[in-house]
Protein backbone atom coordinates (compact mmCIF):
# COMPACT_ATOMS: atom_id res chain seq x y z
CA UNK A 1 0.00 0.00 0.00
CA UNK A 2 2.98 2.33 -0.43
CA UNK A 3 1.16 4.27 -3.19
CA UNK A 4 -1.09 6.06 -0.67
CA UNK A 5 0.06 9.65 -0.19
CA UNK A 6 -1.07 10.68 3.28
CA UNK A 7 -1.38 14.11 4.85
CA UNK A 8 1.42 15.31 7.08
CA UNK A 9 -0.52 15.50 10.36
CA UNK A 10 -2.63 12.67 11.82
CA UNK A 11 -6.02 13.82 13.12
CA UNK A 12 -8.46 12.31 15.66
CA UNK A 13 -11.39 10.24 14.48
CA UNK A 14 -14.60 12.08 15.42
CA UNK A 15 -16.00 9.07 17.31
CA UNK A 16 -13.04 7.13 18.69
CA UNK A 17 -10.50 9.94 19.02
CA UNK A 18 -7.77 7.69 17.58
CA UNK A 19 -5.30 9.52 15.33
CA UNK A 20 -5.34 8.63 11.62
CA UNK A 21 -3.52 9.76 8.52
CA UNK A 22 -5.53 10.97 5.52
CA UNK A 23 -6.14 8.87 3.45
CA UNK A 24 -6.40 6.06 6.00
CA UNK A 25 -4.00 3.14 5.42
CA UNK A 26 -5.81 -0.23 5.64
CA UNK A 27 -5.65 -2.22 8.82
CA UNK A 28 -4.81 0.73 11.09
CA UNK A 29 -7.95 0.58 13.26
CA UNK A 30 -10.52 2.76 11.49
CA UNK A 31 -14.01 1.61 12.60
CA UNK A 32 -15.42 -1.07 10.29
CA UNK A 33 -12.35 -1.07 8.02
CA UNK A 34 -12.70 -4.41 6.18
CA UNK A 35 -9.11 -4.53 4.90
CA UNK A 36 -5.71 -5.48 6.25
CA UNK A 37 -2.28 -4.27 5.09
CA UNK A 38 -1.89 -7.43 2.98
CA UNK A 39 -5.31 -7.28 1.27
CA UNK A 40 -4.76 -7.78 -2.50
CA UNK A 41 -5.02 -4.56 -4.51
CA UNK A 42 -6.55 -4.21 -7.99
CA UNK A 43 -4.56 -1.78 -10.13
CA UNK A 44 -6.47 -2.08 -13.39
CA UNK A 45 -9.70 -3.39 -14.93
CA UNK A 46 -8.42 -6.93 -15.41
CA UNK A 47 -7.32 -7.16 -11.79
CA UNK A 48 -10.73 -5.92 -10.65
CA UNK A 49 -12.33 -8.72 -12.66
CA UNK A 50 -9.92 -11.31 -11.28
CA UNK A 51 -10.09 -10.26 -7.63
CA UNK A 52 -13.87 -9.88 -7.69
CA UNK A 53 -14.30 -13.23 -9.37
CA UNK A 54 -11.93 -14.98 -6.95
CA UNK A 55 -14.25 -14.18 -4.06
CA UNK A 56 -16.58 -16.88 -5.39
CA UNK A 57 -14.12 -19.23 -7.11
CA UNK A 58 -15.52 -21.79 -9.50
CA UNK A 59 -19.17 -20.94 -8.94
CA UNK A 60 -21.77 -19.34 -11.18
CA UNK A 61 -24.97 -17.67 -10.06
CA UNK A 62 -26.86 -20.96 -10.32
CA UNK A 63 -24.77 -22.50 -7.51
CA UNK A 64 -24.00 -19.52 -5.24
CA UNK A 65 -27.48 -19.74 -3.72
CA UNK A 66 -26.83 -23.30 -2.55
CA UNK A 67 -23.93 -22.30 -0.28
CA UNK A 68 -24.51 -21.65 3.40
CA UNK A 69 -25.23 -18.13 4.63
CA UNK A 70 -22.02 -18.30 6.65
CA UNK A 71 -19.94 -19.09 3.56
CA UNK A 72 -21.52 -16.26 1.58
CA UNK A 73 -20.93 -13.84 4.47
CA UNK A 74 -17.26 -14.79 4.58
CA UNK A 75 -16.92 -14.27 0.83
CA UNK A 76 -18.74 -10.94 1.10
CA UNK A 77 -16.31 -9.79 3.81
CA UNK A 78 -13.42 -10.74 1.52
CA UNK A 79 -15.02 -8.79 -1.32
CA UNK A 80 -15.52 -5.72 0.91
CA UNK A 81 -11.84 -5.76 1.84
CA UNK A 82 -10.71 -5.91 -1.79
CA UNK A 83 -13.07 -3.14 -2.82
CA UNK A 84 -11.80 -0.86 -0.05
CA UNK A 85 -8.20 -0.84 -1.35
CA UNK A 86 -8.87 -0.77 -5.11
CA UNK A 87 -6.63 1.52 -7.19
CA UNK A 88 -7.85 0.61 -10.67
CA UNK A 89 -8.94 4.07 -11.88
CA UNK A 90 -6.07 6.61 -11.80
CA UNK A 91 -8.30 9.70 -12.07
CA UNK A 92 -10.50 8.59 -9.18
CA UNK A 93 -7.53 7.61 -7.02
CA UNK A 94 -5.94 11.04 -7.53
CA UNK A 95 -9.18 12.87 -6.78
CA UNK A 96 -10.25 10.94 -3.68
CA UNK A 97 -6.76 11.28 -2.15
CA UNK A 98 -6.42 14.95 -3.09
CA UNK A 99 -9.73 15.71 -1.37
CA UNK A 100 -8.65 13.66 1.65
CA UNK A 101 -5.44 15.65 2.02
CA UNK A 102 -6.70 19.16 1.26
CA UNK A 103 -10.05 18.70 3.08
CA UNK A 104 -13.08 20.95 3.17
CA UNK A 105 -12.59 23.78 5.67
CA UNK A 106 -15.53 22.64 7.82
CA UNK A 107 -13.89 19.21 8.26
CA UNK A 108 -10.27 20.35 8.48
CA UNK A 109 -9.97 18.90 11.99
CA UNK A 110 -10.95 15.38 10.89
CA UNK A 111 -9.13 12.56 9.12
CA UNK A 112 -10.52 11.53 5.73
CA UNK A 113 -11.00 7.90 4.74
CA UNK A 114 -9.93 8.67 1.15
CA UNK A 115 -10.39 5.11 -0.15
CA UNK A 116 -13.12 3.23 -2.05
CA UNK A 117 -16.35 2.61 -0.14
CA UNK A 118 -17.39 -1.02 0.30
CA UNK A 119 -21.00 -2.11 0.69
CA UNK A 120 -22.42 -1.69 4.17
CA UNK A 121 -25.18 -3.39 6.14
CA UNK A 122 -26.34 -6.95 6.62
CA UNK A 123 -24.62 -9.82 4.83
CA UNK A 124 -27.97 -11.46 4.04
CA UNK A 125 -30.23 -8.46 3.36
CA UNK A 126 -33.85 -8.50 2.29
CA UNK A 127 -33.44 -5.03 0.77
CA UNK A 128 -30.48 -3.78 -1.30
CA UNK A 129 -30.15 -0.02 -1.91
CA UNK A 130 -28.04 0.96 -4.93
CA UNK A 131 -26.75 4.52 -5.35
CA UNK A 132 -24.35 6.32 -7.68
CA UNK A 133 -21.04 7.07 -5.92
CA UNK A 134 -19.68 8.38 -2.61
CA UNK A 135 -19.62 12.14 -2.02
CA UNK A 136 -16.17 13.71 -1.89
CA UNK A 137 -16.72 15.14 1.59
CA UNK A 138 -19.32 12.56 2.65
CA UNK A 139 -18.51 8.89 2.24
CA UNK A 140 -14.98 9.72 1.10
CA UNK A 141 -14.50 11.37 4.49
CA UNK A 142 -16.44 9.02 6.77
CA UNK A 143 -15.69 5.68 5.13
CA UNK A 144 -19.36 4.70 4.92
CA UNK A 145 -21.70 5.04 1.95
CA UNK A 146 -24.36 7.80 2.26
CA UNK A 147 -22.85 9.02 5.51
CA UNK A 148 -21.85 12.55 6.42
CA UNK A 149 -23.69 14.53 3.74
CA UNK A 150 -27.17 15.90 3.09
CA UNK A 151 -28.19 12.96 0.87
CA UNK A 152 -27.37 10.60 3.70
CA UNK A 153 -29.31 12.74 6.16
CA UNK A 154 -32.45 12.33 4.04
CA UNK A 155 -31.87 8.65 3.32
CA UNK A 156 -31.14 7.48 6.87
CA UNK A 157 -33.97 9.51 8.36
CA UNK A 158 -36.36 7.73 6.00
CA UNK A 159 -34.78 4.32 6.57
CA UNK A 160 -35.27 4.82 10.31
CA UNK A 161 -38.90 5.87 9.88
CA UNK A 162 -39.72 2.71 7.89
CA UNK A 163 -37.78 0.37 10.19
CA UNK A 164 -34.68 -0.34 8.07
CA UNK A 165 -32.16 1.61 10.19
CA UNK A 166 -31.54 1.64 13.93
CA UNK A 167 -30.87 5.41 14.13
CA UNK A 168 -32.25 8.43 12.24
CA UNK A 169 -28.77 9.75 11.43
CA UNK A 170 -25.51 8.37 10.06
CA UNK A 171 -22.58 10.66 10.78
CA UNK A 172 -19.46 8.51 10.82
CA UNK A 173 -18.21 4.95 10.95
CA UNK A 174 -18.40 3.77 14.55
CA UNK A 175 -21.42 5.94 15.44
CA UNK A 176 -23.63 2.98 16.39
CA UNK A 177 -25.77 3.07 13.27
CA UNK A 178 -26.80 -0.24 11.74
CA UNK A 179 -29.13 -1.34 8.98
CA UNK A 180 -31.97 -3.74 9.72
CA UNK A 181 -32.60 -6.31 7.00
CA UNK A 182 -30.87 -4.05 4.48
CA UNK A 183 -27.59 -3.30 2.75
CA UNK A 184 -26.48 -0.30 0.68
CA UNK A 185 -23.87 0.00 -2.05
CA UNK A 186 -22.59 2.54 -4.56
CA UNK A 187 -22.36 1.65 -8.23
CA UNK A 188 -18.97 3.40 -8.45
CA UNK A 189 -17.03 2.96 -5.22
CA UNK A 190 -14.78 6.05 -5.32
CA UNK A 191 -15.83 9.70 -5.13
CA UNK A 192 -15.65 11.12 -8.69
CA UNK A 193 -14.93 14.75 -9.63
CA UNK A 194 -18.20 16.67 -10.04
CA UNK A 195 -19.99 13.45 -9.00
CA UNK A 196 -19.60 12.23 -12.59
CA UNK A 197 -17.69 9.00 -13.21
CA UNK A 198 -16.71 8.24 -16.77
CA UNK A 199 -18.18 5.28 -18.62
CA UNK A 200 -14.81 3.55 -18.41
CA UNK A 201 -14.68 4.07 -14.65
CA UNK A 202 -18.21 2.76 -14.30
CA UNK A 203 -17.38 -0.34 -16.31
CA UNK A 204 -14.10 -0.92 -14.45
CA UNK A 205 -15.99 -0.88 -11.14
CA UNK A 206 -18.87 -3.06 -12.39
CA UNK A 207 -17.40 -6.47 -11.36
CA UNK A 208 -17.49 -5.42 -7.70
CA UNK A 209 -21.24 -4.79 -7.86
CA UNK A 210 -21.84 -7.92 -9.92
CA UNK A 211 -20.10 -10.15 -7.39
CA UNK A 212 -21.80 -8.43 -4.45
CA UNK A 213 -25.20 -8.93 -6.06
CA UNK A 214 -24.45 -12.61 -6.61
CA UNK A 215 -23.57 -13.07 -2.95
CA UNK A 216 -26.62 -11.32 -1.47
CA UNK A 217 -29.18 -12.46 -4.04
CA UNK A 218 -30.37 -15.57 -2.13
CA UNK A 219 -31.84 -13.43 0.67
CA UNK A 220 -33.10 -10.50 -1.43
CA UNK A 221 -36.73 -9.54 -1.84
CA UNK A 222 -36.25 -6.02 -3.17
CA UNK A 223 -33.65 -3.74 -4.78
CA UNK A 224 -34.13 0.03 -4.48
CA UNK A 225 -32.35 1.98 -7.22
CA UNK A 226 -31.63 5.57 -6.24
CA UNK A 227 -31.77 7.45 -9.53
CA UNK A 228 -31.38 6.32 -13.10
CA UNK A 229 -27.68 5.56 -12.62
CA UNK A 230 -28.38 2.93 -9.97
CA UNK A 231 -31.33 1.61 -12.00
CA UNK A 232 -29.18 1.07 -15.08
CA UNK A 233 -26.43 -0.55 -13.00
CA UNK A 234 -28.84 -3.11 -11.57
CA UNK A 235 -30.21 -4.03 -15.00
CA UNK A 236 -26.69 -4.32 -16.47
CA UNK A 237 -25.62 -6.55 -13.58
CA UNK A 238 -28.74 -8.67 -13.95
CA UNK A 239 -27.95 -9.32 -17.61
CA UNK A 240 -24.31 -10.03 -16.76
CA UNK A 241 -25.45 -12.78 -14.37
CA UNK A 242 -27.26 -14.43 -17.28
CA UNK A 243 -30.69 -13.70 -15.80
CA UNK A 244 -33.68 -12.58 -17.82
CA UNK A 245 -34.61 -8.90 -17.91
CA UNK A 246 -37.95 -7.52 -19.12
CA UNK A 247 -38.30 -6.52 -22.76
CA UNK A 248 -38.46 -3.74 -23.72
CA UNK A 249 -35.93 -2.53 -21.22
CA UNK A 250 -37.85 -0.82 -18.37
CA UNK A 251 -37.22 2.90 -17.95
CA UNK A 252 -36.42 4.44 -14.60
CA UNK A 253 -39.13 6.33 -12.75
CA UNK A 254 -39.88 7.22 -9.15
CA UNK A 255 -42.05 4.47 -7.72
CA UNK A 256 -41.55 2.31 -10.83
CA UNK A 257 -41.76 -1.37 -9.96
CA UNK A 258 -40.28 -4.16 -12.06
CA UNK A 259 -40.04 -7.89 -11.37
CA UNK A 260 -36.62 -9.47 -12.06
CA UNK A 261 -36.35 -13.25 -12.23
CA UNK A 262 -33.43 -15.52 -11.43
CA UNK A 263 -33.15 -19.34 -11.24
CA UNK A 264 -34.53 -19.52 -7.69
CA UNK A 265 -37.23 -16.89 -7.74
CA UNK A 266 -37.92 -13.20 -8.29
CA UNK A 267 -36.72 -9.87 -6.90
CA UNK A 268 -38.62 -6.58 -7.15
CA UNK A 269 -36.72 -3.58 -8.50
CA UNK A 270 -38.06 -0.25 -7.22
CA UNK A 271 -37.09 3.14 -8.63
CA UNK A 272 -36.60 6.12 -6.34
CA UNK A 273 -35.39 9.63 -7.05
CA UNK A 274 -31.90 10.12 -5.64
CA UNK A 275 -31.94 12.21 -2.42
CA UNK A 276 -29.52 14.71 -3.94
CA UNK A 277 -29.57 18.34 -2.88
CA UNK A 278 -30.99 19.28 -6.28
CA UNK A 279 -33.92 16.89 -5.90
CA UNK A 280 -34.65 17.70 -2.27
CA UNK A 281 -34.21 21.48 -2.52
CA UNK A 282 -36.49 21.74 -5.56
CA UNK A 283 -39.17 19.51 -4.04
CA UNK A 284 -38.82 16.88 -6.73
CA UNK A 285 -38.31 14.44 -3.86
CA UNK A 286 -40.12 14.91 -0.56
CA UNK A 287 -39.81 12.94 2.70
CA UNK A 288 -43.22 11.38 2.03
CA UNK A 289 -42.15 10.24 -1.45
CA UNK A 290 -38.97 8.71 -0.06
CA UNK A 291 -40.87 7.00 2.76
CA UNK A 292 -43.37 5.54 0.31
CA UNK A 293 -40.69 3.77 -1.74
CA UNK A 294 -38.53 2.65 1.17
CA UNK A 295 -41.62 1.65 3.13
CA UNK A 296 -42.74 -0.52 0.22
CA UNK A 297 -39.29 -2.12 0.16
CA UNK A 298 -39.44 -2.77 3.90
CA UNK A 299 -42.84 -4.45 3.61
CA UNK A 300 -41.49 -6.79 0.95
Amino acid sequence: MDEIQTGSRPLPHPVTGVLFDSPVPPGTGWPDDPAEPDTPVARGPREVQRLARNCIPGREISTVWAQSATTRAEELADLDARISVCRACPRLVRWREEVAITKRASFADQPYWGRPIAGWGEAAPRVLIVGLAPAANGGNRTGRVFTGDSSGDWLFASLHRVGLAALPTSTSAGDGQRLIGARMVATVRCAPPDNRPTVQERDTCAPWLLTELRLVLPSLHCIVALGGYGWDAVLRSWRAMGCDTPRPRPKFGHGREVSLSWPEGEVTLLGCYHPSQHNTFTGRLTPQMLDEVLGAAARM
